[in-house]
């Protein structure tokens, strides 16, 4: 009887044991199931990650285009801020000749028109030349002269009027 609890403890030893192994394989597959879900995982993550940083490329080359022709058209516009400001600076200085020789005229006007002058006292006012210019606009600074002439040649003339 003894064989027959000794063979039955074996059998219930060797019966838990399997049991034991059996559950063991269940976590191991369930384990290795994860593992493999989390691999495909990371090569999915892996994939991503040579894509974006592909696009980061294209998009990195893209930006230095951009920035070289940003450059370029600054550079252009630098130039023509610079012709721009040197033909204002050309006018400018056309006009204060023209101011200035309009200052003179009209000077001369009142120096005529004193009360102390008679009216053949009046000296000639002196027809200034045409202004020279090298820039674009000279037709306008050249109207401009041409109108401030005769508006002194009037106002001088209202001026010879009333000394008479």
């Amino acid at each position: 009887m003894m064989t027959f609890f000794v063979s039955m403890a074996a059998d219930v030893l060797v019966a838990v044991l399997l049991v034991a192994t059996i559950a063991s394989s269940v976590k191991l597959s369930a384990r290795i199931n994860r593992l493999k879900a989390d691999e495909a995982a990371l090569r999915s993550t892996i994939g991503d990650l040579v894509v974006a940083s592909a696009t980061a490329e294209r998009a990195i080359a893209g930006l230095r285009a951009t920035l070289d022709e940003c450059d370029r058209t600054l550079a252009e516009r630098l130039a023509t801020a610079e012709r721009t400001s040197a033909d204002l600076s050309a006018h400018v200085q056309a006009g204060e000749s023209v101011i200035n020789r309009i200052a003179a005229i009209v000077g001369q006007a009142r120096n005529a028109a004193s009360p102390s002058a008679g009216p053949a006292a009046a000296p000639a006012v002196p027809r200034p030349a045409a202004v020279e210019t090298t820039v674009g606009n000279g037709e306008r600074v050249g109207a401009a002269l041409a109108a401030a002439q005769a508006l002194s040649e009037r106002a001088l003339d209202r001026l010879r009027a009333r000394a008479a």
